[in-house]
């Protein structure tokens, strides 16, 4: 990805977002060109087996840029700060393109972060 495109990953439970980031049965990755405020590819993958630090380290090395998530704990958001990744939490579940539209209109609105671990 170059400095006019990112790679949003989203965390899944029935096709749309799902509540619980560790706990999702797959992540929608979508390539955002930033300039044309457009979507231009979007992945559906199983991430692997939940356990602490494996989901930043694999959507690192997917080339993730920024996580759309609803609830979060504290210790993952920090593993994905080290990693460079931006974290938006809080978020209701909707369809992933509908959030990315979203975020690129600027009108996401992020609430409080459901996960207390």
């Amino acid at each position: 990805m170059n400095k006019t495109s990112i790679r949003i990953a989203i965390p899944l439970a029935e096709g749309q977002l799902c509540m619980h980031f560790g706990h999702c049965e797959r992540f929608a990755l979508l390539d955002v060109d930033l300039d044309a405020r457009a979507i231009t590819a979007r992945e559906d993958l199983t991430p692997p087996p939940h356990e602490p630090g494996v989901l930043p380290r694999w959507l690192a090395e997917q080339g993730v840029g920024l996580v759309l998530a609803g609830g979060m704990g504290q210790r993952a958001m920090a593993l994905f700060a080290e990693k460079n990744i931006r974290v938006v939490v809080g978020l209701t579940p909707d369809a992933p393109e509908r959030l990315v539209e979203q975020y690129l209109e600027g009108t996401l609105k992020p609430g409080a972060n459901v996960c207390d671990h």
